[in-house]
């Protein structure tokens, strides 16, 4: 067990009265010499060190999610809670919410993240009207305002639970029952109101029931019609109310429903493009989603930035093998090599993140395994933010992508890609030139590369 073993005992009050939580652990320092064991420290992220202008702080832009790492219990369809916490009376108090809510202050500070983020029921019991679960929300949000001025921890960006509660089983804004759809609409109003009372600087919605399970009983173009015209209702009430933060869709192919109108970062501007909502809405990527959707890890986030629709990234990873939604930590550099490739060629991800959507293992029951998970994670990034720089520096790659392209820089190519050949004009310039020759792609030699990098 770990050596936190003992506050289990401890009076569950202690935490509102300033005591730690997680004694035996202070600031976690950067040690670039550390050895293989020593898991506690930074070997790779240092916040404050500059590189290709900017700190890795502001490159990077780290958050931890409210709600698996405070929230998680360890459950799984095939097996009952395992992940303990000491802080936990095992209510949905709001004294327990309000203690909850401090230990994660105090975990936020030590590990050093800029940011957070949450799901509205996450941080905020649930009342028996909406009038109740606001004024809880009310109460919350200003112990988290409160929080936030002391750590000096800053809000990425709130988002609702639109799919725990059974009132949610048909979805939200695509629920057949209008009366539900309204419910939901009054729950992002508030759910606005406090990410703009909290500093926050985007507000996310991932479509968790926005869906079907069976076509027979569903009218897709009505239903694609009713989130679109929810959406233009939360552009109003944004504006309305002066929240300037970014409207961000996560994409995801599959889970709970059968099938997600929000199947994939292609699917999801198709749907933005559609109803001219593409200038108010850009993309927070999941990798695990991406690849629930067949993709490879970066894909969504490669697709979603060449369309200048990358918003933000939910930073985390899952077992292919497994086929479902595991939200691991990422841990596998050449993964987060690629993603901070993308991330530097954009320009950054500003004022969107890299938000930790992972859960410690069910088995990883010690209160150090939640700062351990999230330090690995933010030790690949650091090294996948330092290894794209130098790809991007050294430029080999870039070089080897421009050269396979280069027939379209000038002649014919240059008047295709500027849309002002004609069908003629191609016909004309084979009887030219005859059969192309074929060039190599070259892929083996890219993954190389690569591979030197990481």
């Amino acid at each position: 067990m770990s050596s936190f073993a003992p506050a289990a005992k401890r009076s569950r009050t202690d935490v509102d009265s300033g005591d730690e939580f997680f004694p035996g652990i202070g600031s976690i320092p950067y040690k670039p010499d550390a050895g293989p064991t020593e898991t506690l420290v930074f070997k790779h992220y240092n916040a404050d060190e500059v590189i290709n202008g900017r700190t890795m702080r502001e490159w990077l832009r780290f958050s931890v999610c409210y709600w698996h790492t405070f929230r998680g219990t360890g459950a799984d369809p095939f097996g009952f809670p395992t992940l303990n916490r000491p802080w936990e009376d095992g209510s949905d108090s709001m004294a327990n919410a309000k203690r909850r809510l401090r230990v994660a202050f105090e975990f936020f500070h030590k590990l050093g993240v800029p940011y957070w983020t949450f799901h509205d029921r996450d941080i905020s019991p649930e009342g028996a009207t909406l009038e109740e679960t606001n004024r809880n929300l009310d109460e919350i949000t200003d112990l988290a305002l409160e929080l936030q001025n002391e750590t000096g921890v800053k809000l990425l960006w709130g988002t609702c639970n639109l799919f725990a509660h059974p009132r949610y089983m048909n979805g939200a804004s695509t629920n057949p029952d209008a009366h539900v759809l309204a419910y939901a609409a009054a729950q992002v109003k508030k759910g606005l109101e406090v990410t703009k009372k909290l500093g926050g600087v985007n507000f996310v919605f991932w479509g968790g029931r926005e869906g079907y399970h069976t076509l027979l009983n569903t009218d897709i173009g009505r239903e694609l019609d009713h989130m679109a015209n929810f959406f233009k209702m939360v552009i109003e009430y944004k504006n309305k109310i002066g929240f300037t933060g970014q409207l961000l869709i996560e994409p995801k192919p599959k889970e709970p429903s059968k099938h997600q109108y929000d199947y994939d970062a292609q699917t999801v501007m198709s749907f933005l493009f559609k109803y001219g909502l593409q200038n108010d809405f850009k993309l927070n990527i999941e990798p695990n989603h991406t690849t629930l959707a067949g993709h490879c890890h970066e894909h969504d986030i490669v697709v979603a930035s060449a369309n200048k629709l990358l918003g933000s990234v939910d930073s985390n990873t899952g077992s292919p093998d497994l086929g479902w939604d595991t939200d691991q930590f990422p841990m596998d550099v050449k993964n987060t090599t690629a993603i901070m490739k993308v991330v530097i060629d954009q320009g950054g991800l500003t004022p969107g993140g890299l938000n930790f959507d992972c859960k410690v293992r069910r088995e990883s029951i010690d209160l150090t395994d939640m700062f351990v998970s999230h330090i690995g994670a933010m030790d690949a990034f650091a090294r996948g933010l330092r290894n794209a720089t130098r790809m991007i520096d050294e430029g080999h790659l870039s070089t080897l992508v421009k050269e396979r392209y280069s027939s379209f820089d000038s002649g014919l190519g240059a008047r295709i890609e500027a849309g002002t050949a004609s069908l003629e004009e191609c016909e004309d310039f084979i009887h030219s030139k005859g059969e192309p020759t074929l060039l190599s792609g070259r892929q083996e030699h890219c993954e190389a590369v690569v591979n030197y990098y990481v």
